[in-house]
């Protein structure tokens, strides 16, 4: 059984920074692609980042130049840093695995919450 176990979030002024994580269990992890997903009070599940297993990366349009993917496949954890935050990125954050099998795993997302 897979397990994502999110940790970091909380509460930031605007232009602050925050740094999420996601902690894998099981052996899937250095082989899987992950990302970063977030869902606003009253919008719908958005696309923030993904990392692929050899590191690569995308971003959604709106953090590029703000947030950072990265992940540390011997830790079997991948990260979210957000720099520059804005009261639009008040969201609830879910990290996601996704393995080449077809199989997908979430995290049990973390508030992230921007005051202005």
């Amino acid at each position: 059984q897979v397990q994502l176990v999110q940790s970091g979030g909380g509460l930031v002024q605007a232009g602050g920074s925050l740094r999420l994580s996601c902690a894998a269990s099981g052996s899937i992890f250095s082989r899987a692609a992950m990302g970063w997903y977030r869902q606003a009070p009253g919008k719908q599940r958005e696309l923030v980042a993904t990392i692929t297993s050899d590191g690569s990366t995308t971003y959604a349009d709106s953090v590029k130049g703000r947030f950072t993917n990265s992940r540390d496949n011997a830790a079997n954890t991948v990260y979210l840093q957000m720099n520059s935050l804005k009261p639009e990125d008040t969201a609830v954050y879910y990290c996601r695995a996704s393995t080449s099998t077809g199989f997908v795993y979430w995290g049990q997302g973390t508030q992230v919450t921007v005051s202005s």
